[in-house]
């Protein structure tokens, strides 16, 4: 619970969530400021090849601070624009070149809420006398009584549960974060929207990298490189079969991703995927759909919500992708923060670069991030 009198800061990103949540909290009484954080100037880069002028529509834009704004003014709380630009871009954006210029595939919304959202977003919170940020984050947060520790849980509504995003955060992250709509449906959600009159209430999700506008990671990749005076270099290498035959050229394995099939720009007579990416000699590795089945993988940096890891071996369920089904697994902390996962059944497309989330039914265990499959 909040201390006495201290207001509730709501992280407003514009969007149909957050301003719901905003809406909701405001309902319940009880002092409340609204926090919208300005993370990539989207005049930045515009213009260049691949990159559109303009980045309307999107997570984060210009459009959706003034959505925030109104939101504001229309439920009656303050609101204050916060610059996280430099963090932002320190501690996400050039994690994400630099993953994929090293042949893996990033996942830079993990990075955003741990070190930024509910860094120094809470921070900036506490500066104005908040001891707790609510988002908008399809998630829920229990106390637990025995342990005296907090337990991150899995939204009611699982088609749209973003635990997989979340499971960096901290105890003191956690005690910190309130998640109002982790027990709601989606369609509850927008229908609460509509009765508070909120002009968002049909606002299409953002499903894309906030600033990545038009969706083309390579252009913005080369783009951003190009920036830094740390261009991509020209020219590419060879697609390979896992024999070692060559089958083609590409122009970047930062244009590749394991599983991947359209855009190989090779013509064969069975389907082709993207099996492995292997930066140092520039090569693309590519095989048939069975050759992506795994069972086995190994990951780094590994963080247990709880403080500590289990007991070897534990029984979870466990996610490789934001969209993947939790699939039964062994899972087996390892020395140096590292992690073994071994899956009772094959699973496709286990891509470095991603995490992997440990589930034991609706509670989060932990994660990691993943390193190799086999």
């Amino acid at each position: 619970m909040n201390e006495a009198g201290a207001p509730l800061a709501v992280a407003m990103s514009g969007g149909v969530d957050s301003s719901t949540v905003a809406a909701m909290l405001h309902a319940e009484g009880g002092p409340l400021v609204g926090l919208t954080m300005q993370l990539w100037n989207h005049r930045r880069l515009a213009g260049a090849p691949g990159i559109p002028e303009h980045a309307s529509g999107r997570c984060c834009s210009p459009d959706d601070v003034h959505d925030a704004r109104r939101i504001a003014e229309h439920i009656g709380i303050p609101h204050y624009v916060v610059n996280l630009e430099q963090r932002f871009e320190q501690t996400v954006v050039r994690d994400f070149v630099q993953q994929y210029r090293a042949g893996r595939t990033p996942v830079p919304c993990s990075h955003c809420n741990t070190a930024v959202k509910f860094d120094q977003l809470l921070a900036t919170a506490r500066q104005i006398g908040a001891e707790a940020v609510a988002t908008g984050h399809y998630a829920r947060v229990r106390f637990h009584a025995e342990t005296g520790g907090y337990e991150l849980l899995r939204a009611v509504d699982d088609a749209k549960d973003q635990t997989f995003f979340l499971w960096g955060l901290s105890q003191e992250q956690l005690q910190r974060a309130r998640f109002p709509l982790g027990g709601l449906q989606k369609s509850e959600v927008r229908a609460r929207a509509a009765q508070f009159g909120l002009s968002v209430a049909g606002k299409p999700d953002s499903n894309e990298i906030c600033f990545v506008p038009g969706g083309d990671y390579a252009a913005f990749l080369k783009a951003y490189a190009e920036e830094q005076g740390d261009p991509v270099a020209a020219g590419g290498g060879d697609v390979v079969a896992r024999d070692g035959r060559v089958l083609g050229a590409h122009t970047g394995v930062h244009r590749f991703t394991v599983g991947q099939r359209k855009g190989l720009g090779i013509a064969t007579g069975e389907p082709l995927y993207v099996i492995e990416l292997d930066a140092a000699r520039n090569r693309v590795i590519v095989g048939p759909d069975q050759a992506l089945l795994a069972r086995t993988l190994t990951a780094s940096r590994c963080h247990w919500i709880g403080g500590a890891a289990p007991a070897p071996p534990t029984r979870v369920e466990a996610r490789i992708r934001h969209r993947h089904a939790p699939a039964p697994a062994w899972a087996e902390p390892l020395p140096g923060a590292r992690l073994r996962v071994e899956f009772d059944h094959p699973q496709r497309a286990i891509t470095p670069g991603q995490a992997v989330v440990l589930y034991q039914g609706e509670r989060v265990l932990g994660g990691a991030w993943i390193d190799a499959a086999a």
